[in-house]
C-alpha cells in the first residue's frame, strides 16, 4: 500500500494471481486466507450459540484453544522457515481447530437437544 499511497505503483500492478514479495510476505497472505476460510463455519457455530443462548464451560475452552492454535499457526506459517517439521506442526494447530469446531457443534447439540 506504501507504494500505492506514494504513487510509485498503480493499483492493477498487484493481480492476485501472481506471487509478490518477499517469501514471508506471501506465507502472510496465505495465513490471512486460512483466516477466512475457517471464518464461515465457526461464525454459524457462535450464532447458533447466541441463538440458543447455550452457556457452557466446555464451550468456553473449545473456544479459547481454538483462538490459541489459529493465533500460533499464525506465527508458525509467518515466522519460521516451512520445513516439513514446521509445516507438519502448522498442520497440527490446523487439525487442532477443526476438532475444536467438531466439539463446539456436537456440544451445542447436545445441550439444545436437552428438555
Amino acid at each position: 500500500w506504501s507504494r500505492i499511497l506514494t504513487g510509485r505503483a498503480q493499483l492493477n500492478e498487484f493481480p492476485a494471481d501472481i506471487p509478490h514479495g518477499d517469501d514471508w510476505y506471501r506465507r502472510a497472505m496465505r495465513s490471512h486466507a486460512n483466516c477466512l476460510e475457517n471464518l464461515p463455519i465457526y461464525t454459524a457455530i457462535v450464532v447458533v450459540i447466541v441463538a440458543t443462548d447455550t452457556r457452557s464451560s466446555i464451550l468456553d475452552i473449545l473456544a479459547t484453544l481454538l483462538l490459541v492454535a489459529r493465533i500460533m499457526q499464525t506465527i508458525v506459517h509467518i515466522g519460521f522457515r516451512q520445513s516439513n517439521m514446521v509445516v507438519g506442526f502448522r498442520f497440527s494447530l490446523f487439525f487442532t481447530q477443526l476438532i475444536c469446531m467438531i466439539g463446539m457443534g456436537i456440544t451445542v447439540a447436545m445441550v439444545v437437544s436437552q428438555p
